[in-house]
Order: structure tokens, then sequence, then C-alpha cells
């Protein structure tokens, strides 16, 4: 895969997407004791699945982490072996329990060194007279690291190869993320079907099995819900090849109606 970074100033430049048959994957790592605890909720998987997404690039794997530098270092180099990219949330902040450069750092094998760029953005941000060590120690990244810009509080996350380490904070987690979708090279986008109907799902179980074997290339998952009084059913059936989407779509709204189910689209994602 390739990159264009500037890292002087943090710019980044969309790349060429390849074939639309080609599958990329990313994972994604929480990081931080306070979502394991239940004290914090975790509110960026969502706008991180759903980014990634729009540009061609699968979510295949979460994972939550404490604030602890060997897990960290860990599971970064588990996933960043596996999966053509890896996003990190939380740890970059200036507390002795922001610990996700230290960690990717080790992951890499390189030093933790104080980036130039990045304290020439937090002197602009907050001016020499207030920039105490705590505020400095956030342009502590690891050697060799690209700036990722921050446009909201301006202390920047940084990249290191296909490792992106952003905030936790969800508003400038997103903001982050913006700047860094244009550049990834995607693959083949994933579209997704949607039918609901007021019947239990234990009565499509069969038919939605065999039209799984038959279309193994499309994802289908089966949600109950439960809604004004009535039990209900959504069918959501997700692929890349359109075609072949809106045949298993007619199948499962066959196999629904036959039941006596009248299957209403719910939504239809591009």
């Amino acid at each position: 895969m390739a990159f264009a970074f500037n890292a002087g100033h943090a710019t980044i430049v969309a790349m060429p997407v390849p074939s639309n048959t080609t599958t990329i994957t990313a994972a994604f790592i929480i990081i931080g004791n306070e979502i394991l605890s239940g004290r914090t909720e975790d509110a960026n998987l969502t706008p991180v699945a759903q980014g990634l997404g729009r540009v061609g690039v699968r979510l295949a794997e979460v994972r939550v982490v404490a604030d602890d530098v060997t897990a960290i270092a860990e599971t970064v180099n588990q996933c960043r072996t596996v999966h053509d990219y890896v996003f990190t949330s939380g740890g970059i902040g200036p507390t002795h329990d922001d610990v996700t450069a230290t960690a990717v750092a080790r992951a890499f094998g390189v030093p933790v060194t104080r980036h130039p760029e990045a304290m020439r953005q937090l002197v602009l941000c907050y001016g020499e007279d207030q920039l105490n060590e705590a505020r400095l120690s956030m342009a502590d990244m690891p050697e060799g690291a690209d700036l990722i810009e921050n446009p909201v509080s301006q202390a920047p996350g940084f990249r290191m190869d296909n490792v992106f380490s952003m905030a936790g904070v969800p508003r400038i987690m997103v903001a982050m993320l913006a700047g860094v979708l244009p550049s990834l090279i995607g693959g083949a986008i994933v579209l997704s079907r949607s039918l609901s109907a007021e019947f239990p799902e234990s009565e499509l179980a069969a038919g939605l099995a065999r039209i799984q074997g038959r279309y193994p290339e499309i994802e289908i998952g089966s949600y109950p819900y439960f809604r004004q009084g009535c039990f209900g059913t959504s069918i959501v059936l997700r692929g890349t090849d359109v075609d072949v989407l809106d045949v298993a779509v007619e199948k499962v709204r066959a196999a629904m109606t036959k039941l006596g189910a009248d299957p209403m689209k719910v939504a239809e994602e591009e």
C-alpha cells in the first residue's frame, strides 16, 4: 500500500482506489482503563466503522486494551501484521496514563522523541508562556512518526507505517479521522440491504440458512426486535456485488412472504 504524507505540515494527499474486488481490512484498538471499568462508554467505534466503510476499508476487528504499555504494544504488533490498517483511540494526552506513544514506539522498536512540528503547533495553540512540561509531552511521539492534524484542540495524533493513533475524545477523534480517510487506499465497498417484518426469526431460520449457503459471498444477518408490543425481525444483507446482493434480497423477500410476512424495505446503503 502507499501513503502520501508531508510530515512537516501534516498534510494528507488522497491516493487512488484499487480494483473494487480487493478486500482491505482494519483493526480498531480502543485504549483506556475508563472504558474497561465501565466509567466511560466508548463513542468512537461507530464513526470509525462507518467512515472506513465509506472508503472501502472493512473494520474486521475491535479490541479494548488497558493503559498498559506492554499490552498496547503487543496488541498493535498483532493487529498490524494481520490487517492493512490499524487505528487506535485514546492515550495521547498530557497525563501519566497517556502511554500510547510509548507503546507504539515499543511496538516498532524505536525511541520516543519530541516531534518538532508537533511542538510548533502546541506553541501556536497555547503560547510559549503557557507550555508546561505536561503539555509539551503531547509532542512526544515514536521516532519517525508523521502527524495527524487535530483541527479541534491542535495537539496532533501520529502515524507509524499503517498504524494511526488518534485522540480518545470523540469530537477530536472524528476530526482526526476525517483528515486521515482521504489518504487510505480502499477496496471493494460493502453495500447493505435490509428487510423487516413482524414475525419470529425462528420461522425463517431454515430458509435463511439455505439462502446463505447459496450465496456465500453475501453476509446475511438476522436481528429480532420488539416494538410497540409486537415482535419482528430485520434481515440485513451485505455484499460488494450489487447484482448478487439484489438477487439474494429477493430470495429472502420471497421466503418471508411465503411465511405470511409482509417484508418492508428498511434501508439501502451504497
